[in-house]
């Protein structure tokens, strides 16, 4: 009996301490499932603080530019590449150029329309204070000074006299040939009209403005009837403006950009978009064209570009990927957007961001040594854009590739290094070819007038309004980068390109026109 409940009392023990251990166990899976669940939370809580931190950075960073854009300077302020790269030898060949672009201006300005005012000695001061005598002589020519003063517009009212005479007979009656006039019982002359043009246009004055200033030299008409004439001005020369837009198709290089153009609705106004297109090639000049398209579809570079051949310019905006394909246009990336990306980087990673912008520095001082050496373009040219270029380019790869871990993809640094990167090959295309600007800074210089007319007349009336406007936005623009007088082509062409023969408009589109004294005698 002992033995049998000796036995019981150790097996009720050993169930116990079973019970136990399972109880133990159960506690310890417990446990381990709580700590693994905390884990989770901290993980998930961890995720969520690094997503706020991102979108924290990302917010600093646009507050920043923001307030740069509201209350600072908005340009993107780099080391300046002339500085960077100053030597004496540099500076003296700088002093110099400065003092030669001095005296040709001198030599231009002497060429104004010239009045000559004599100044005569008083006859009061006739008197010689040594002897009390007053005869005097003329002693040379005397002494000038020279003076440039404003001499304000007139507008002139021409009473156009046609002679009539009548032959002795009775029978007959010849009349004088009318005045040559831009359309028929116009008031206003072809000056007039294109200076109105050139105001709005190239100085962005809205014509409610100069219709002020006209009545400020005795002119006394109206913003409409100003009106009026810039739509007929762009209505006479529409054919220019649509020959324009095709040789710009036809160019090798071409570079894009686009900004956007408010249009009066009732009530309201809505946006519209404005695109410039410039050409260029090896031996013509260049050419700019504005487009004006109610989207920011890629409709547009498909209409003016088409499925032609060459190099486009552009920054990463996918409107422009119809037209840079396998078979159409190679696209070549802008190293001035790369560089806004990581300037506005500066204020997440300021050390990063530096090294970046640095890289970019040394490319823009290799294209300044070739300016500096005049060898833009040439054989030379490209090899040094395939030796030292390259090498920066692909320094500064290496550099993206290591330094991409380190910052968080959404966040500002994260984003300027996958732009970088992803757009690679199209950043670089410039090492291929000597023509091929390095950015795209002329397409943005030549949409500032349409972004300051824009601030100024705020909106155009319709979507023809804005088709006028880009018309004589694209002769005029054209006309300034070619160094032609705006206002003097149009005054002449607004007579000629109405009777001119189709087959040689290309002899009045800016580039190629030659003042009418100019031209040879037929």
């Amino acid at each position: 009996m002992g033995g049998d409940d000796h036995r019981c009392e150790w097996r009720d023990k050993v169930e116990k301490l079973e019970a136990d251990l399972g109880y133990a166990g159960r506690a310890v899976d417990a446990a381990e499932k709580i700590v693994a669940l905390q884990k989770e939370q901290l993980r998930i809580k961890d995720d969520a603080l690094a997503t706020l931190g991102e979108q924290l950075n990302s917010m600093q960073a646009t507050v920043e530019k923001l307030q740069r854009h509201v209350f600072g300077k908005r340009s993107e302020k780099m080391p300046s590449v002339a500085v960077a790269i100053r030597d004496p030898e540099r500076a003296e060949a700088e002093r110099i150029a400065a003092q030669q672009t001095r005296r040709e201006n001198i030599e231009k300005n002497r060429q104004l329309a010239t009045r000559r005012i004599e100044h005569k000695v008083p006859d009061e001061r006739k008197v010689c204070p040594k002897c009390g005598g007053h005869d005097f002589t003329k002693l040379g020519d005397g002494r000038m000074t020279e003076e440039y003063e404003l001499v304000p517009a007139m507008v002139e009212r021409r009473l156009h006299i046609q002679e009539k005479l009548r032959c002795r007979c009775g029978e007959t009656i010849l009349t004088a040939p009318a005045p040559t006039k831009v359309y028929d019982k116009a008031r206003f002359g072809p000056a007039f009209m294109a200076q109105v043009a050139v105001a709005k246009c190239a100085d962005s004055l809205p014509l409610y403005r100069q219709a002020k200033a006209y009545q400020r030299v005795g002119v006394h008409v109206n913003d409409s009837t100003l009106g009026d004439l810039f739509r007929r001005t762009a209505e006479i020369v529409e054919p220019l403006y649509e020959r324009l837009l095709r040789l710009i198709r036809e160019k090798e290089i071409v570079l894009a950009d686009e900004t956007t153009q408010r249009v009066q609705e009732k009530g309201k106004t809505r946006t519209a978009w404005l695109w410039s297109f410039i050409g260029r090639d090896e031996v013509e000049r260049e050419l700019i064209a504005y487009v004006f398209s109610r989207s920011r579809s890629g409709d547009t570079p498909v209409e003016v570009l088409g499925e032609t051949k060459g190099k486009l310019v552009a920054d990463a905006y996918s409107g422009y990927n119809k037209v840079t394909t396998p078979s159409g246009r190679e696209r070549a990336g802008c190293i001035a957007h790369l560089r806004r990306r990581f300037f506005d980087a500066q204020s997440a990673a300021p050390e990063a961001a530096n090294t970046a912008i640095n890289f970019i520095l040394d490319v823009y001082r290799i294209e300044r040594a070739a300016l500096d050496a005049d060898l833009l373009g040439t054989p030379e040219h490209l090899e040094m854009r395939q030796t030292q270029s390259k090498a920066v380019m692909d320094a500064f790869k290496t550099w993206l590739v290591t330094e991409q871990g380190r910052h968080p993809p959404r966040g500002p640094m994260g984003d300027a290094i996958s732009y970088a990167l992803g757009n690679w090959d199209a950043l670089t295309l410039f090492l291929t070819d000597p023509h091929l600007p390095i950015d795209n800074n002329a397409s943005e210089r030549a949409l500032r007038v349409a972004a300051l007319g824009r601030k100024n007349f705020l909106f155009v009336g319709n979507d023809e309004a804005g088709e006028n406007l880009a018309g004589l936005y694209s002769l005029i623009a054209t006309c300034e980068v070619n160094g032609v007088n705006p206002v003097a082509y149009l005054a002449d062409i607004l007579l000629r390109v109405q009777t001119h023969p189709a087959s040689r408009i290309d002899e009045l589109l800016p580039h190629n026109w030659k003042p009418p004294q100019a031209q040879p005698s037929a």
